[in-house]
């Protein structure tokens, strides 16, 4: 009686789990798209990558800033009975008269200067110092650029990946209860042969010690669900997932994807061009590094207007050229040029093991799109024959043609089918986003509009175009 109550928990415990794993009936669902596209707009990630590219489009505006003049205003109020300083502010005032005759230069009287002052620079050569730092800045921008659009493609797979796993876990849920309801029936079986005298009371203690650990296992598929729940939710970085219900299953039976030219896709892929990028940066900084050795030469200009009581000012300008070189800093930018050339060869000996390592992840994933397609394939046609054998095996115990441990075999053998076709299924579907992430194809086109997208292109070449130059620099 207590072993009875003990397996009617249970079997209350696997009822309630596989009606929790179960999709509910109406109420609406969430789609992958909906998912992808809560990540974009909540994902640290993303939102560190457009930070990252507000920051660099600011870099620009600073690197423009040589291009335009300095102005400045100023406004300053002295007393003083200094004799040349004295004599300076009576002058610039227009006030001093030499000719009178309690005129003492060398015991002024204390003298007061109220000074307005407009001044401006502008620097007219310095060796393409100033270009090489709008180039660099440019180069940076579309850099930070491909980066954000790597973060989108690398998110877009790990929401995809994270998703399907959702989706994976609740069908594996659901294979563990209808395990548990399986070996249920074969149990009730074996009572109706134990009490016609068919069957030992071993054979019942059996199945219902299996029993036992099918629903232990279905309790850790329950558990699986809920932990790939919450990782679908940190992939989104937020919690619009409430339970695995919610979630829309795929519909399509995708195929295998066709190779294209491998070359072109990792020429194409953001991370690529991002070290591209980066690495015409640094050559942008190095040719910066060799202008900041040879002179300068500025235009300058002032306007003045003193007062010694803040009426009747005096107006006064100054303007001139001004050539500086600096002959010795003690081997300062000798060595500033020599680590921006250091730092330009190992940024491009970054970019070639970026393009080496996005080769090596294409093929890696298009072989495991194949390996997960071969064994879907192999699975869907196991999964029929497995669970005719259960049928069959069913069928003659139920009829005392067949022993316990046939059926037990049967059980496992189908439930173990069932698991490898679910985790074949979506690992095939998964890999098929890894193989378009390892394209670099996700996580940009479908979640902008198509006027943003054009404006968007319009710009990457732009900035293509100041990638290639620099680099050909």
């Amino acid at each position: 009686m207590m072993r009875r109550a003990y397996v009617g928990g249970f079997a209350a415990l696997a009822f309630l789990a596989a009606w929790s794993v179960t999709p509910a009936r109406g109420g609406a669902k969430v789609r992958l798209d909906e998912c992808v596209r809560a990540a974009m707009a909540e994902n640290p990630d993303a939102e560190a990558a457009e930070a990252r590219i507000a920051a660099a489009r600011a870099m620009g505006r600073q690197a423009r800033s040589g291009w335009w003049p300095m102005l400045s205003l100023g406004a300053s109020h002295a007393r003083t009975d200094n004799p040349p300083q004295a004599f300076m502010m009576d002058l610039n005032q227009r006030a001093l008269n030499m000719m009178s005759p309690t005129f003492n230069p060398n015991e002024p009287d204390d003298t007061g200067n109220t000074r307005l002052t407009f001044g401006v620079k502008y620097r007219l050569f310095d060796f393409g110092a100033r270009s090489a730092g709008v180039a660099g800045a440019d180069a940076m921008l579309a850099a930070r650029k491909a980066m954000a659009q790597a973060v989108r493609n690398q998110l877009e797979y790990e929401v995809t990946a994270a998703y399907y796993g959702v989706l994976q876990a609740r069908e594996m849920a659901a294979v563990q209860a209808e395990q548990a309801r399986s070996i249920e029936e074969s149990l009730r079986a074996a009572r109706a042969r134990l009490e016609r005298g068919a069957t030992v009371k071993a054979d019942v203690l059996s199945l219902e010690v299996r029993l036992a650990q099918a629903q232990e296992d279905l309790i850790r598929a329950s558990n699986g669900v809920a932990l790939a729940v919450a990782a679908l939710n940190t992939a989104i970085g937020r919690e619009i997932v409430e339970n695995a219900e919610a979630l829309e299953a795929p519909a399509d039976d995708p195929a295998l994807p066709v190779c294209e030219d491998e070359e072109r896709c990792v020429l194409e892929h953001p991370a690529y061009r991002a070290a591209k990028a980066a690495a015409a940066a640094r050559n942008a900084a190095w040719r910066g590094a060799r202008a900041a050795r040879r002179p300068t030469v500025n235009l300058f200009g002032s306007s003045d207007w003193d007062s010694p009581d803040l009426s009747d000012f005096e107006q006064s300008y100054l303007v001139g050229v001004a050539a500086e070189w600096d002959l010795f800093d003690g081997g300062r930018r000798r060595g500033a040029e020599a680590e921006a050339r250091a730092e330009a060869r190992a940024a491009e000996a970054e970019t070639r093991r970026t393009l080496n390592q996005l080769r090596l992840d294409l093929r890696q994933a298009v072989l495991r799109a194949k390996e997960a397609f071969e064994r879907r394939e192999v699975a869907a046609r196991a999964e029929a024959s497995a669970a005719e054998a259960l049928r069959l095996t069913k069928a003659r115990y139920e009829q005392g043609a067949a022993e316990l441990a046939e059926i037990l075999n049967a059980e496992v053998g189908h439930a173990a089918i069932r698991a490898r076709k679910v985790a074949a299924a979506y690992d095939f579907r998964i890999a098929l986003s890894n193989v378009e992430r390892a394209r670099g194809r996700l996580g940009f086109k479908p979640y902008v509009s198509k006027m943003s997208h054009l404006l968007r292109i319009e710009e990457d070449e732009r900035l293509e175009r100041v990638v290639e130059s620099s680099n050909a620099d």
